[in-house]
């Protein structure tokens, strides 16, 4: 495909056996679990794989035999953050240990008592942002912006396994009534977060050089940001190693209603984390249309 469809890969089946295995032998013997599902998509996704070799290939630079390597390893890797994320938000917090990297930002953006614009994008392990906010203010709220175009079936089993979760979602609606939802939640100090790299058929968007060639952008979360005139954070939760994980925070300088200028922030922001974690680009479909 050359646009995402709105569902992420995985099944119900793949969410069951991962619960199963990190209740009963841990996360890190859960990951071994891993190296079959890897091996799976490795040698039965073409589309998935003939994108996600591109990226390595043609975007970074890097030689066919090792881009090839690294498609397997992308696997992996993005099998072990789901892991993670079933594992923590299931209670087992403890487990991991938690770096902030712009805490001040954050707590400056909390103390202003005007709600902000968080926009991450679709690396790393954004989901388990909530457990960070929670050190910083228990009194903090986050409304995920999204599109609810997910599995249902998924949703709904990790919904019974969870501990509580303080996530409110905003559903995106053809009336336009989810801007009315964005506005009430910062007049009430709380959080907004957009994901910016995921567009569909039918969405408006935007043009920016991404990784060295033209890609589409969905015009929405940049367009709202640039208009409500809230502070706006990238913010990025980035795998480690040994169950550690890394939060980025970063604010952004906004002029009202330039949303392409906050786009070129944004993808030089976005850049600069997959200098760092290059195998964290979980984008699983032809992001800048290459040929075939």
């Amino acid at each position: 495909m050359s646009e995402w469809d709105g569902k992420s890969k995985g099944n119900l089946l793949g969410y069951k056996i991962f619960v199963f295995c990190i209740r009963n032998f841990g996360v890190r013997t859960s990951y071994f679990v891993l190296y079959f599902v890897a091996s799976y998509y490795f040698l039965f996704l073409r589309k998935t794989n003939r994108a996600t070799f591109y990226y390595f290939h043609e975007r970074l630079g890097y030689s066919r035999g090792k881009a090839k390597k690294m498609v397997y390893r992308s696997y992996y890797t993005f099998g072990q953050t789901l892991i993670d994320k079933t594992a923590i938000s299931a209670g087992l917090r403890d487990k991991f240990t938690y770096e902030f990297d712009g805490v001040e930002t954050l707590k400056d953006l909390l103390a202003k008592k005007q709600g902000g614009v968080l926009i991450s994008a679709h690396i790393g392990n954004f989901e388990i942002a909530e457990y960070f906010f929670s050190e910083l203010d228990d009194q903090f709220q986050i409304n995920l912006v999204t599109t609810d175009m997910e599995h249902q079936a998924i949703k709904e089993y990790l919904d019974s396994i969870s501990t509580h979760s303080k996530v409110k979602f905003i559903l995106i609606k053809e009336d336009l009534s989810h801007v009315y939802d964005i506005n009430n939640a910062l007049s009430n100090n709380e959080l907004i977060c957009l994901t910016g790299d995921r567009y569909f058929e039918g969405v408006k968007f935007l043009t920016e050089p991404f990784l060295g060639k033209e890609a589409n952008f969905p015009a929405g979360p940049f367009v709202i940001a640039s208009r409500l005139k809230v502070p706006v954070v990238f913010v990025y939760v980035m795998k480690e190693k040994n169950l550690h994980y890394h939060l980025y925070a970063r604010e952004a300088e906004v002029k009202h209603r330039d949303a392409q200028g906050l786009l070129a922030t944004y993808v030089k922001s976005v850049e600069s984390m997959l200098e760092k974690y290059p195998l964290q680009w979980f984008n699983y479909f032809d992001f800048w249309k290459a040929s075939k």
